[in-house]
């Protein structure tokens, strides 16, 4: 266990901030509590960010892994920083491209020679946060298509291998599917879609295929970076003591409930989404 101590904050108080270490003894203890050495997943934009966390969280279980991601260099980097293990892959993919999705499908295949779950977590924003007023439609239509879009792909040519094993899709969706900052008309709507999205081929795949969603809000992933993108996190006390589970997220946070979510011992749950956010969609906020 990680613990930080935090000066400042509510009456300028020493706050004690846990933060769950990926190699805790507990966190052991659960990973080996289901069988996942015969499992083979996909995790789109799994080189960096969230989608690492749940790439690293799943091999650490036993799982095979194949990372989908644009970004070559940092697919390339995590393959070598993690030693290059006979159980995790890297394609190189725009999802946002059918032919590539099914060339992810066929490596997969290739590769590993079954698929048990996929992982849509590749997205972007829009880090010009312009008004909608100003918002070129190209930049529209691309954030869409790979937030939203790029899901359908990977779900359109991944079901009928995941039907063979009784699979599960994971969709990350964000917070903001339900609340907003101004200006993220795009990324909200393509995430809000991703839930509706969610539900819907839970319903299609019905006795085949489980589908939920993860909506994760404020997740620390500076050190999940690339190297010339990694930095350390610079959280003040007030970012932790916002959230009323006392401090900001980190991937293992969404990787632990992803993982669940994959597994058999999830059996009975599709259609949903579970909010990973230390509690702040339920904050009222009100400037007194």
């Amino acid at each position: 266990m990680i613990t930080l101590l935090l000066q400042g904050g509510l009456g300028n108080d020493v706050v004690v901030v846990p933060v769950p270490d990926k190699d805790e003894d507990l966190l052991r203890q659960e990973e080996a509590m289901v069988d996942w050495t015969e499992k083979t997943i996909i995790v789109t934009g799994g080189a960096q960010g969230i989608g690492r966390a749940v790439t690293e969280y799943l091999l650490r279980r036993g799982a095979s892994v194949v990372i989908a991601d644009c970004d070559a260099e940092a697919g390339e980097e995590l393959l070598a920083g993690l030693g290059a293990p006979e159980q995790l892959s890297f394609v190189p993919a725009d999802i946002g491209s059918e032919e590539a999705v099914r060339a992810c499908i066929k490596h997969t295949l290739s590769r590993f020679g079954r698929l048990d779950g996929l992982v849509n977590n590749a997205g972007i924003a829009n880090p010009q946060r312009l008004p909608i007023t100003e918002m070129p439609l190209e930049d529209w239509e691309h954030i869409v298509r790979i937030n939203l879009t790029g899901s359908f792909l990977m779900v359109k040519h991944a079901a009928p291998y995941l039907e063979q094993r009784m699979g599960a899709i994971v969709n990350i969706a964000s917070t903001r599917a339900l609340q907003s900052e101004p200006h993220t008309e795009a990324y909200s709507a393509s995430k809000g879609g991703l839930v509706a999205l969610t539900h819907a081929l839970a319903i299609s795949f019905s006795h085949r295929i489980r589908v939920n969603a993860v909506l994760p809000g404020w997740i620390d992933v500076s050190s999940l970076q690339k190297k010339n993108k990694h930095h350390d996190p610079r959280l003040s006390p007030e970012d932790h003591l916002q959230h009323p589970a006392g401090r900001v997220g980190v991937g293992n946070d969404v990787a632990a409930m992803v993982a669940y979510l994959l597994s058999e011992e999830a059996a009975f749950i599709t259609g949903q989404s579970f909010v990973v956010d230390g509690g702040m969609t339920k904050k009222m906020i009100y400037v007194e």
